[in-house]
C-alpha cells in the first residue's frame, strides 16, 4: 500500500475540492419528471424471445446513475447495471426481439436499452406509454450527463459511488467495520492499525462514524498520490503552485512540447485549474496538475490523432480498412446466433468492411447463415435494411459489402432488387467520373456510399450477355488450406475457389442484375503475384487465407507490398477456426493488406491490435499505410526491413489507479504486474514486464523501466497488459491498452485502461513516464 499519509506523518498542503452533499447527477436533474418516475420505479417485462417475457421492478437508485431490478417473487437476489454501462435507447420495435413480439405489444410501449461492447441488449416492455416515454427519455438524460461530465464532476461522482457503497445501513454514516469493508472493495489491502489512523484523522468531530464530508477528507487522504506530488514538487519553486513559466519549463523538458509550451500552459491553466483564485493569478495548483495529467490531453495518445488527420483523398488500396468476417455471426461458426444486432456492433466500431453469406431461402427470399452449419438464418433484405441505418453513424468513409453468393440466379436477382431499392443512391452502381479508373477513387470520393464486393461478369465497360456461366460461390469456409495435408497449401485448380478453399466446382449462372452492382470490387481468382503484375485491373480483388497469407508473406513478402500498392486484398480466418477465434492480424498489415477481416464478435489479443489501429483517425475505419508501403517500387520486405529511423523507447512504469477486481470474491485483492508488449515486423517483435505488487490494485507503485528498440516505428503498435499474477496457474487479464507507436505522447502520460471486451473502466489507469530518442 503506498500512501502518502504514514502513522504521525505530515500531510502535504493539497487542495483536492471536492464539495459535493448530494451526488452531482442527482443533484442536476432531481427535478425531471421523467427521472422521478425511474427512482420511484417501475414495472417492466423484460423479453428474451417472443416465449421468454417476465416481469421485473426497475428503479433509478439514490446515486443517480445505477439501475437497479429484480423479480417480484424473487428473495433477496437482485441484478444491477450502471447508466455509463449504456450507449443508446433505442424507441420502439427497433431489435429482432421486439419486432418479434410486434402484434403482442405495440411499439409505444416497448424499448431498447443499449450497452458499450459485446454485451447483449435490454429489451423492455412497459405497462402504459408513459412509463415507457418517462424511461426512454429519463435513460437518455442520464446518459449524456455521463458522458459530458467533466474531470471534476466525475470525480465527485466516484467519490459518491464509494460512500454509496461503504454506507451498507444506508444511514447517511459510515462506521469503521463499513471503512473496512470498503478498502477491501477498493482493491486495498491495509492492517486495521493504518486504517483507523485514516479514519481518526478524518473524523474530525470524533464520533465514530463519517458523514458525506468528512468522508471526502477520508477520500483525499487516501488517493494522495506521492508520485504525482514529486513530479510537482520538481517544478515549482515553492512547492504550492506552478508559475507559468514553471509549468511551460514541464510542458518543454518532461512532456517535450517544444515552442507551442508557453500558449498550451495558459490554456492548461485555464482548463484544468478548479481553483478560480490561482486562475486568475495566472498560476496551477497541485490538484489542477493532477487534473491535467488525468485528463484526455495528458493520456498517451497524441490529442491531435484523435479526429481526422490523415491525408484521404489517397486510392482506396493506400488504406488499412476495419474489416469483419462472417459478420452475422453473434458467436461460434457451427452453432452461433445470426443476428442483425451483430451489424450494427460493427459498424458501430468503425467496421468498414462487413461479409454476407447468402443462401437460397424457402420462400423465395434469400437467407443469410453460415452455409452446412446450425447457425440461424437472417433475411438478406433485413441486413441491407440495417446496413441502410447504421452504415455511417460512426464514420463517413465508404462502407464494403462483401458478398459471399450461393444462391440460384432468380435469387440473386432479388438481391440486385433488394440492395437497389432500399439503398438506394447509397450505392454505388456507376463510375464517379464514367472513365475507366487507374487507379481505386478515394475514401474521401466515397463518402457516405456502399461499395458491393462480388464475382462480376466480364469488365467493367464489357456489355455481355444477360447470364454468364461462371461458379458463383466466393469463399466455401470448408478449408483446409490450414490442416497441413498435401493439399493444404495448393490443391487442383478444378477444386478452388478465389479463396483457395476446397470445394466441389458447380457450373451455375450469374445474374446480370447482380453483377451490374458490383464496380470498384470485382472478386477474382489470384493467380501469382507475377500474373496480377502484368494483367490484373485496379478494381480487380482477390481474398486469401490467413496460412496462404503468412506464406506469401514470409516466402514473397516484398511482392505481397508491391501487389498490395495496386489494387486490394482480403485476408480471412481459417475454415478450422470453428470457435470463431482469431488469427494476428499484424502479420498482414505488415505486408500492406487492406481488408484484414476478424471475427468481431471475439474479445482478446486481435481484436485489441484490429481496436489499436483504428483507434487514431476518429475511428473512422481508415488508417493511411506508410508511404513506403505505397510506393509501387518498393522493396520493403517485413522480413528484412531496410535501416530506417531506429528508436530507442524508454517506458517507466510508475504507478496505477484503482485497477477493477478480478475476483469478486469479498476479501480477494489482485497482485498486479504489467506488461508492454511491442507489434509489428518480426524484428520489433517484444515483450516485458514489471514485477507484481502484493495485495494492492487501488494504487499499486512499480517504479520500474522497460527498453525497448523499434525499427519500423510506422508499423509497431504498443499493448499495455495489466494482469493479476497467479504463481499457481496463468495469470487473469485486468485491463488494456493499445495503440500504434506513431501515437504514442512522450513524457508523464496515463493510460486510461479498457476491459477485454474494449470498453472503458474509469477511473483504472496507469501512470507512466514515455522517453523516445533516435538511435543513430
Amino acid at each position: 500500500m503506498q500512501l502518502l499519509a504514514k502513522p504521525g506523518s505530515r500531510l502535504p498542503n493539497l487542495q483536492l475540492t471536492i464539495t459535493i452533499t448530494v451526488p452531482f447527477t442527482v443533484y442536476c436533474i432531481r427535478d425531471d419528471p421523467h427521472v422521478n418516475v425511474m427512482m420511484a420505479g417501475s414495472t417492466l417485462r423484460k423479453v428474451k424471445s417472443r416465449s421468454w417475457k417476465k416481469q421485473r421492478h426497475f428503479r433509478l437508485l439514490e446515486d443517480g446513475l445505477t439501475i437497479w431490478y429484480k423479480s417480484r417473487w424473487a428473495g433477496k437476489g437482485h441484478s444491477t447495471f450502471s447508466v455509463t454501462e449504456l450507449e443508446a435507447v433505442r424507441e420502439g420495435h427497433q431489435s429482432e426481439v421486439l419486432q418479434s413480439i410486434a402484434e403482442e405489444f405495440s411499439a409505444d410501449l416497448c424499448f431498447t436499452l443499449v450497452f458499450h461492447g459485446r454485451q447483449g441488449n435490454l429489451d423492455l416492455v412497459a405497462e402504459s406509454p408513459e412509463e415507457a416515454r418517462a424511461w426512454i427519455q429519463g435513460v437518455r438524460k442520464l446518459i449524456h450527463k455521463a458522458q459530458t461530465m467533466d474531470e471534476k464532476e466525475r470525480l465527485d461522482q466516484w467519490v459518491c459511488d464509494w460512500f454509496q457503497k461503504a454506507d451498507k445501513n444506508k444511514d447517511g454514516k459510515m462506521n469503521f467495520k463499513e471503512v473496512r469493508k470498503l478498502l477491501k472493495m477498493m482493491n486495498v489491502e491495509m492492517n486495521e492499525e493504518h486504517a483507523l489512523h485514516l479514519f481518526t484523522m478524518a473524523d474530525k468531530s470524533e464520533s465514530g462514524s463519517l458523514e458525506i464530508e468528512q468522508f471526502v477528507h477520508f477520500y483525499k487522504i487516501l488517493t494522495q498520490r506521492d508520485e504525482v506530488w514529486k513530479v510537482f514538487q520538481d517544478y515549482s519553486g515553492d512547492g504550492e503552485k506552478l508559475l507559468l513559466e514553471e509549468l511551460e519549463n514541464f510542458l518543454m523538458i518532461e512532456q517535450q512540447e517544444g515552442g507551442r509550451s508557453a500558449q498550451h500552459s495558459q490554456e492548461l491553466i485555464d482548463r484544468y485549474e478548479p481553483s478560480e483564485t490561482a486562475k486568475k493569478q495566472g498560476v496551477m495548483s497541485l490538484d489542477g496538475f493532477q487534473m491535467y495529467l488525468c485528463s484526455q490531453e495528458g493520456s498517451i495518445l497524441k490529442p491531435e490523432h484523435r479526429g481526422i488527420y490523415q491525408d484521404m483523398n489517397q486510392p482506396l488500396n493506400h488504406y488499412s480498412i476495419s474489416s469483419s468476417h462472417n459478420t452475422y455471426l453473434l458467436e461460434d461458426q457451427l452453432r452461433g446466433q445470426s443476428s442483425l444486432e451483430a451489424y450494427i456492433q460493427a459498424l458501430k466500431r468503425g467496421c468498414r468492411c462487413v461479409e454476407v453469406d447468402s443462401w437460397d431461402g424457402s420462400d423465395g427470399e434469400p437467407v443469410v447463415y453460415h452455409g452446412h452449419t446450425l447457425t440461424s438464418k437472417i433475411l438478406f433484405r433485413d441486413i441491407i435494411s440495417t446496413l441502410k441505418e447504421y452504415a455511417f453513424k460512426a464514420s463517413d468513409f465508404p462502407v464494403i459489402l462483401s458478398l459471399e453468393n450461393h444462391c440460384g440466379i432468380e435469387q440473386q436477382t432479388v438481391m440486385a432488387q433488394h440492395l437497389r431499392h432500399i439503398l438506394g443512391d447509397t450505392l454505388l452502381t456507376t463510375l464517379l467520373d464514367g472513365q475507366m479508373p487507374q487507379q481505386l477513387p478515394s475514401p474521401q470520393e466515397l463518402r457516405g456510399k456502399i461499395l458491393l464486393k462480388a464475382k462480376k461478369i466480364g469488365g467493367l465497360v464489357d456489355c455481355l450477355d444477360e447470364t454468364l456461366t461462371d461458379e458463383v460461390s466466393d469463399e466455401e469456409e470448408m478449408a483446409n488450406d490450414d490442416a497441413g495435408s498435401p493439399t493444404a497449401e495448393d490443391p487442383p485448380a478444378d477444386c478452388l475457389n478465389e479463396n483457395n478453399k476446397v470445394h466441389v466446382k458447380s457450373k451455375s449462372k450469374l445474374s446480370r442484375e447482380l453483377s451490374d452492382l458490383v464496380v470498384y470490387c470485382k472478386s477474382v481468382h489470384f493467380h501469382g503475384f507475377e500474373h496480377a503484375r502484368s494483367h490484373s485491373k485496379c478494381y480487380e480483388m482477390s481474398s486469401f487465407s490467413e496460412s496462404k497469407a503468412k506464406r506469401l508473406a514470409k516466402e514473397a513478402g516484398t511482392d505481397f507490398v508491391q501487389y498490395n500498392t495496386r489494387q486490394l486484398s482480403r485476408i480471412y480466418p481459417s475454415g478450422l477456426r470453428t470457435d470463431s477465434s482469431n488469427y494476428n492480424p499484424q502479420d498482414m498489415w505488415n505486408v500492406g493488406c487492406q481488408i484484414v477481416a476478424l471475427n468481431f464478435q471475439t474479445a482478446g489479443l486481435e481484436m485489441d491490435l484490429n481496436d489499436g489501429l483504428f483507434r487514431q483517425n476518429s475511428c473512422c475505419g481508415y488508417v493511411l499505410k506508410p508511404d513506403f508501403m505505397r510506393d509501387s517500387s518498393t522493396r520493403f520486405s517485413p522480413e528484412r526491413p531496410e535501416e530506417r529511423q531506429v528508436r530507442l523507447c524508454v517506458y517507466q512504469v510508475i504507478s496505477g489507479q484503482q485497477l477493477p477486481k478480478v475476483n469478486q470474491k469479498e476479501g480477494s485483492i489482485v497482485d498486479p504486474l504489467v506488461r508492454v508488449e511491442i507489434y509489428g515486423v518480426p524484428q520489433d517483435q517484444a515483450k516485458e514486464e514489471t514485477s507484481h505488487i502484493n495485495n494492492n490494485g487501488f494504487n499499486p507503485l512499480w517504479n520500474e523501466t522497460l527498453n525497448f528498440v523499434i525499427h519500423t516505428p510506422e508499423l509497431a503498435l504498443v499493448r499495455f497488459v495489466v494482469e493479476d499474477y497467479d504463481k499457481a496457474s496463468r495469470n487473469d487479464f485486468i485491463g488494456q491498452f493499445t495503440l500504434p507507436f506513431t501515437c504514442i505522447q512522450a513524457g508523464y502520460r496515463h493510460i486510461h485502461l479498457l476491459s477485454k471486451d474494449g470498453t472503458a473502466i474509469p477511473p483504472s489507469s496507469l501512470f507512466i513516464n514515455i522517453s523516445i530518442s533516435e538511435l543513430k
